[in-house]
């Protein structure tokens, strides 16, 4: 710890869990690059913390796990208040609806100031419409003082369907580490099963939770619909699904039944993404519903050129014969279309790869995205600093 940190402001930041995620993502992100002299940071997780933790290069980050029960479970309320007054807040940071409530507590501790971030609209509610979900949002809506959204699209619902005035709504994007994800230089290392990427092999890799909003289900069939396409695509074509979840099981049944399981890799969980996505040719995302996704902004830097469903902040990554394709969510036909293009035109994968990795590299890099959050916080708090000094503040990437 450095000397003098204890001194500085505590953010505590609550989250339902700290799982695999791009929320955990980047939250430790901004842990990781927050100058420990700037601000100190704890996190509260409402059920378990998980392993994401591991992650953290900081050493003075308490982290606590409430366990909340399945379903209302209203005692938790009582530990999380115990958990705020021994942390002794500056502000308490809470995300997404699952930890919205959070903020009343919150309002009764003295001095503490509140901000709540909008990283992704809730599964059941992919177009933040239910009406019971934006009643108990627009009656916490005084309590809280800024918020945070990941995306255009997002901050534009919090105004026009929460109603938050706008001078309260601060719209940051995701960064990414482009020297962590970058581009393949050389051979492919093959780091699949045993034959899986034969010579000139062509990948196609997604990576995400296997949930049903991240809808690999379509994927499967838009595959099996391109390998029946021609003979030399049905011998060359791989696709790679690296991520764990609760439909892994029901997703290889339905590679088995479309005929494809030998040319599908179920990776599970990895901590080597960045290698595995060097692997690929061609990076798709077919979720139903997304905030801002950092995993495309991961392909993105990795030189890939991504298909992605229109939905949520997508739009606002990925452009259309530039950078990629965007096609509806759920259009199975429509996919393995967009992927024909660009697994039959070596070029156009090429050129879009390359502006894919040059617009990361310059809208998003993680030092602009801390030095944002941190300008938040001190605007909340009444401190006065200059924000282009905040940029160089922040640590560098790790």
């Amino acid at each position: 710890m450095i000397e003098g940190s204890l001194k500085s402001p505590r953010i505590v930041h609550v989250v339902y869990g700290f799982g695999t995620g791009g929320l955990e993502n980047g939250l430790v992100n901004i842990i990781n690059r927050t100058p420990p002299d700037r601000y100190r940071h704890a996190i509260v997780c409402l059920t378990d913390a998980g392993l994401f933790a591991s992650r953290m290069v900081r050493h003075d980050v308490p982290i606590v796990a409430l366990r909340c029960s399945a379903g209302h479970d209203f005692s938790v309320y009582v530990r999380l208040w115990s958990a705020l007054r021994a942390l002794r807040p500056a502000i308490v940071h809470t995300r997404n609806l699952a930890t919205l409530e959070a903020q009343v507590p919150a309002f009764f501790l003295r001095g503490v100031k509140r901000v709540h971030g909008e990283h992704g609209r809730d599964v059941f509610d992919l177009e933040g419409k239910n009406r019971k979900y934006n009643v108990l949002r627009r009656g916490i809506r005084p309590l809280v003082q800024r918020y945070i959204a990941v995306s255009k699209d997002l901050a534009d619902w919090l105004e026009s369907r929460v109603r938050v005035p706008p001078v309260r709504i601060r719209q940051i994007y995701n960064g990414v580490d482009a020297d962590q994800f970058s581009p393949t230089v050389g051979a492919r290392t093959d780091l699949g099963p045993p034959g899986f990427l034969s010579d000139g092999a062509l990948v196609i890799g997604t990576v995400g939770r296997l949930v049903a909003v991240k809808d690999q289900r379509t994927l499967l069939f838009a595959f099996a619909d391109l390998l029946g396409r021609s003979r030399d695509l049905a011998s060359r074509l791989r696709l790679v699904m690296v991520g764990e979840g609760e439909l892994r099981h029901e997703l290889e049944q339905q590679a088995a039944a479309c005929g494809v399981s030998h040319a599908v890799w179920f990776t599970g969980d990895r901590s080597d993404v960045a290698d595995l996505m060097r692997l690929f040719d061609l990076f798709v995302l077919p979720s139903l519903g997304e905030g801002i996704s950092n995993t495309i902004l991961e392909a993105m830097a990795t030189g890939l050129p991504v298909i992605a469903t229109r939905v949520g902040g997508n739009p606002e990554l990925v452009t259309p014969g530039r950078t990629g394709a965007l096609v509806s969510a759920g259009d199975a036909g429509a996919l393995a279309s967009a992927m024909y293009d660009f697994i039959t035109d070596e070029a156009h994968r090429i050129r879009c790869g390359a502006a894919a990795r040059a617009e990361v590299v310059q809208r998003f890099d993680w030092g602009s995205c801390v030095a944002a959050y941190l300008s938040l916080y001190d605007e909340v708090l009444g401190h006065r600093i200059d924000p282009t000094a905040v940029r160089d503040l922040v640590a560098p990437d790790r």
